[in-house]
């Protein structure tokens, strides 16, 4: 089972990126599970996701306190919150930011667990970019498929189909597809240096 906890704020899409995800991987003929936990349930306030996949059915139902992957829909957590309380020693990580980890104060993170399995992606411009809203959910789903290979892309757009219509799962689409090829770029360049 592959578990996934999302941080962010109200108001970003956190727990429309979880049921997102889980959609993706029911179209790739997997179970899923998608809910929330919420503490004071307004704009703004911290807000925590959880996601599993796995290949049989799923039975548990308790929040996930070792999740094998974070997605930081909100970098201001970092230092407000314990965002890495209980990842696995190879989990990974995706971080809505434009700066790097180091940059950001995370550079013992780094040393500890290395950058092959650490993203960060610029998803909340990617939204206003495509979607004129600054949304980071669906560009950090998108980047999460490139960086796990957990799912595919294209199980990404026809979850982002499922959800939105028109204009909207047009720009969702393209802030996804440019995000998957950001972090494809960036792990690719990884491997290279």
């Amino acid at each position: 089972m592959f578990q996934i906890r999302i941080h962010g704020r109200g108001g970003q899409g956190v727990v429309t990126a979880t049921e997102m995800l889980s959609v993706a991987a029911f179209e790739e003929g997997r179970h899923a599970q998608a809910f929330p936990s919420f503490g004071s349930e307004r704009t703004g306030a911290p807000v925590v996701a959880f996601c599993r996949i796995d290949d049989k059915e799923i039975r548990l139902r308790e929040p996930i306190m070792e999740p094998d992957a974070l997605i930081i829909q909100d970098p201001t957590l970092l230092h407000q919150i314990d965002v890495f309380a209980g990842l696995k020693p190879d989990g990974y990580v995706l971080l809505n930011s434009a700066h790097s980890f180091e940059t950001l104060g995370l550079g013992d993170l780094v040393k500890e667990k290395g950058m092959e399995r650490m993203c960060s992606l610029p998803a909340t411009e990617l939204g206003l970019k495509h979607v004129g809203r600054p949304i980071p959910n669906v560009p950090l789903l998108a980047g999460f498929a490139a960086l796990s290979g957990l799912i595919k892309l294209e199980s990404v757009i026809k979850a982002i189909n499922e959800k939105f219509s028109g204009k909207v799962a047009e720009g969702n689409i393209a802030a996804a597809t440019e995000a998957y090829a950001l972090v494809k770029k960036q792990m690719e360049e990884r491997t290279h240096a």
